[in-house]
C-alpha cells in the first residue's frame, strides 16, 4: 500500500507530466480564454491531490491508468471552457458563501414537468407561482430522453443530453435554469448514474458486440457469474424479474445476461471501467453547464459491484461519489450533490459529507412523522432525532413529507427494540393502518410491491389522502376535515422548523387527493405510485387564496408556516436539541442559530395535551413570544396544546 505522502508526491509528478499534454490538446481554447485557463488551473492545483488519490484508489489496477487520468483532465478542462460566464460568476459567489444552502430562506419544491405544467415552457410560466409559494429550490423530476412506454417514471435514461421531446429541448432547459436563477430559485435535476436505459447509445453499441461498450455494462455470456453474484443479492422488483440479471437473446451468439438491479430495461453501468467514470463525469458537467445547481444522485447505494457482497453501500461507492465531487470542485464548484439512499439509517449518513454529498434526503424523518401520526406517539421520532439527526455541520438534510416514491418504513429494528417495539410487527401495523385496513384508520393509502406470501409492502398515496382528508371529505364531516388539515400542517411545520431544507411535493400545498385513474392506464396500472402522481388541477389551484375552501385552508396554513421559517434565523443551519416533554404524544425541540433561538412543541394526538409547568419554565422562559400556534405561553403554569397543534416560541 502506498503511503499518503508518497501518493501526494506521485500526484504532483503526474500533474506536472499530464498538464502540458492537456494544454497542447486545448491550446486553441487557452489562447481564446487565458483568464479562464488561469481560473481552471488554480482550482485544479487546489483539488488535484484529492482527485488523484480517489481515482488511484479505484483504478490503480488498470494498465492504462494514466491514459484514463489524462482523458479525464482533458474532459474536465474542456467542460470548463464551455461553462457560461454567468455560471462562472455563480461559482465565485458560492465559493465565498459555501453554506448558502443552510439559510432559513431555503424552501424546496419538487414536481414532474409534464404533470405539473405540461412542458418546460409551462414550468417557466409558473415561476410567479413558485415565488408566491416561497420556493428557492425547484427539483424537476427526470426529464431526459427515455424509452416510450415503461421507463420507471423517467429513471431509464436514453440520453443525458436530450430532454424528452414532449417536454422541450436542452436549450429550453438552460433558459429555464437562467430564469429560475434570476428569481433566486436553484434548479435541481436527477443524475441517474447507476444505470442507463437499454436504448442509450452505449447500450445500443454494446448490443452490436462493440468490445469497448460491452465493458460499459456488466454483461455475461453464461449464468456462471450471475449465479455466484446472486447468492448475496436481494431482489428489488421481483414482480418484474427474478434476481438481478436479465437475459437478452441478441447479445453474443447465444444471448447474454445483463446486470439489471431494477427493471430489465435499466442496464447497470460498470464503474470498474474508468472510461465509464470519465464519460459520466462529462455528462455531469454538461448538466452543470446548463445551469443545474444541484444533482440528485439516484440509487447511490448500488453503483459498485463486488463478488461475495450484497453489492450495496460498498466503500468504493463512496469513493466514486467523492471523486465525482472532486471533479465538480474543479470545473463547476457551485454544483452540489444530493444523495438518494433509501437504506438502513446507519448507511444513509455515510453518504453525507462536504467531500461527498452535501445534501441528503431524510427518509427516516419522513417515515417516522407518518408513524407518529398513526400511533399518536413520538417515541421513535424523538429517539431518531436524538440518535440520527446530527450530521456534518457543512451539510444539510432535505426533509420531506411525501415524494414521487412510495413510503418504506426505514427505521432501524435495533432502534425500535430499544423501545420495546418489534420492527417487523410494527411495519405490518403501519402498512395495515395506511391502507385503511386497521380499525379506526384515517388513511387511504395503497400497497406497493406487495409480497403475497409475507404481506410485506410499501405505501403509496398523497399526503392529504394519507393524512385523512380523502376519507373525511368522502365519508365523514367537517370535524374530521379539520383534523386532517391539522395533520398536514403539523408534519409540514416540523420539516419547516427542524433544520435542513424543507421540500414540498407540489400538489400537497393544496391538499391533492389520490388519483385512481392509473388503474385504467395500461402502462401504469401495475404501479400504485401513480396514485400520488396526478396531473396538476389548476382549477383547484385557483382556490388557494379562498380560505373557505379546503385548498385555501391548506395553502394559507402552509404559507404562514413558510413565512415563520423565513422570518426567523433560528431555523437556519441544522443544530437541534430534543426537549423531554414528559408527554408521549408531544414532540419538543429547540433550535439555535446565530444567537437566535426557538422552541417547538408538536402534539400528535387528536386530544389536548399538557406540558408541565416545570418543562415550560425550563425551556420556554428564555423564548417568551408565541410565534405560532393556538396556545398561550406562561412560565408559571402548564401549557395546553390543542389537538394536532404545532406551537412555536421565539
Amino acid at each position: 500500500m502506498i503511503q499518503e505522502h508518497s501518493l501526494e508526491r506521485e500526484a504532483r509528478k503526474s500533474l506536472h507530466r499530464i498538464l502540458p499534454r492537456v494544454e497542447e490538446t486545448l491550446k486553441i481554447n487557452i489562447t481564446k480564454d487565458p483568464q479562464g485557463w488561469s481560473q481552471f488551473t488554480s482550482r485544479l492545483h487546489k483539488n488535484f491531490n484529492l482527485l488523484f488519490r480517489l481515482y488511484f484508489e479505484i483504478y490503480n489496477d488498470q494498465y492504462d491508468f494514466f491514459y484514463h487520468l489524462e482523458d479525464l483532465l482533458t474532459s474536465i478542462a474542456r467542460s470548463w471552457f464551455n461553462r457560461p460566464l454567468d455560471l462562472r460568476e455563480l461559482d465565485k459567489s458560492r465559493e465565498k458563501n459555501p453554506l448558502w444552502f443552510q439559510s432559513n430562506q431555503m424552501l424546496g419544491g419538487v414536481c414532474y414537468v409534464d404533470l405539473f405544467a405540461d412542458d418546460l415552457e409551462g414550468v417557466k410560466s409558473r415561476i410567479p407561482y413558485f415565488k408566491e409559494l416561497g420556493l428557492t429550490y425547484l427539483h424537476l423530476m427526470p426529464l431526459f430522453k427515455t424509452p416510450e412506454g415503461e421507463n420507471d417514471g423517467g429513471y431509464a435514461v436514453s440520453s443525458y443530453r436530450e430532454v424528452h421531446p414532449p417536454l422541450g429541448t436542452m436549450e429550453q432547459l438552460a433558459l429555464l435554469a437562467r430564469e429560475l436563477r434570476n428569481a433566486n430559485i436553484s434548479l435541481v435535476v436527477d443524475l441517474v448514474f447507476n444505470h442507463t436505459s437499454n436504448e442509450h447509445l452505449w447500450a445500443e453499441l454494446a448490443k452490436t458486440g462493440d468490445e469497448e461498450h460491452l465493458d460499459f455494462y456488466r454483461i455475461f455470456p453464461t449464468r456462471q457469474m450471475p449465479d455466484r453474484y446472486e447468492q448475496n443479492l436481494r431482489e428489488i422488483f421481483p414482480e418484474e424479474h427474478a434476481g438481478a440479471f436479465t437475459f437478452f437473446p441478441d447479445l453474443f451468439k447465444e444471448g447474454g445476461w445483463v446486470w439489471t438491479t431494477f427493471h430489465s430495461y435499466q442496464w447497470d453501468l460498470n464503474y470498474a471501467n474508468p472510461a465509464v467514470f470519465n464519460r459520466m463525469a462529462e455528462e455531469m458537467l454538461f448538466l452543470a453547464n446548463q445551469g443545474v445547481e444541484v444533482l440528485r444522485l439516484d440509487a447511490v447505494a448500488f453503483i459498485w459491484k463486488q463478488l461475495g457482497t450484497s453489492c450495496e453501500n460498498l466503500p468504493q461507492a463512496h469513493t466514486l461519489i467523492q471523486a465525482f465531487n472532486a471533479v465538480a470542485r474543479i470545473a463547476a464548484p457551485s454544483l452540489l450533490f444530493k444523495s438518494e439512499a433509501i437504506v438502513h439509517p446507519d448507511d444513509v449518513v455515510k453518504y453525507i459529507s462536504p467531500k461527498e454529498s452535501q445534501l441528503s434526503y431524510n427518509p427516516l424523518l419522513m417515515a417516522l412523522l407518518w408513524n407518529s401520526l398513526a400511533t399518536r406517539k413520538i417515541n421513535l421520532l424523538s429517539q431518531a432525532l436524538v440518535r440520527r439527526f446530527k450530521i456534518h455541520p457543512e451539510t444539510a438534510w432535505v426533509n420531506y413529507v411525501r415524494s414521487h416514491d412510495d413510503i418504506g418504513w426505514a427505521f432501524s429494528d435495533e432502534d425500535a427494540a430499544l423501545l420495546g417495539v418489534n420492527g417487523g410487527d410494527h411495519r405490518h401495523f403501519l402498512n395495515e393502518f395506511y391502507r385503511g385496513i386497521f380499525e379506526g384508520s384515517f388513511a387511504r393509502g395503497l400497497p406497493f410491491q406487495e409480497n403475497a406470501l409475507t404481506g410485506d409492502c410499501r405505501i403509496s398515496g398523497t399526503c392529504a389522502s394519507l393524512a385523512g382528508l380523502e376519507k373525511a371529505l368522502r365519508e365523514e364531516g367537517a370535524n374530521e376535515v379539520e383534523l386532517a388539515i391539522r395533520r398536514i400542517l403539523l408534519i409540514h411545520g416540523i420539516i419547516f422548523t427542524v433544520g435542513g431544507i424543507p421540500l414540498i411535493y407540489l400538489g400537497d400545498e393544496i391538499g391533492t387527493l389520490n388519483d385512481y385513474a392509473y388503474h385504467d392506464d395500461p402502462v401504469h396500472k401495475r404501479d400504485s405510485r401513480w396514485a400520488h402522481r396526478p396531473r396538476a388541477d389548476w382549477e383547484r389551484y385557483k382556490k388557494r387564496n379562498d380560505i373557505n375552501t379546503v385548498e385555501g385552508r391548506v395553502f394559507h396554513g402552509l404559507r404562514i408556516l413558510i413565512e415563520l421559517r423565513k422570518q426567523h434565523e433560528a431555523f437556519a443551519g441544522g443544530g437541534l436539541e430534543i426537549i423531554p416533554t414528559e408527554n408521549e404524544h408531544v414532540l419538543g425541540f429547540s433550535r439555535v442559530h446565530a444567537g437566535r433561538d426557538a422552541v417547538i412543541f408538536a402534539n400528535f394526538s387528536e386530544t389536548p395535551q399538557i406540558i408541565s409547568a416545570r418543562v415550560v419554565k425550563q425551556y420556554v422562559a428564555q423564548a417568551k413570544n408565541l410565534l405560532y400556534g393556538r396556545s398561550s405561553n406562561s412560565s408559571q403554569k402548564n401549557l395546553t396544546l390543542e389537538p394536532l397543534d404545532l406551537v412555536v416560541f421565539g
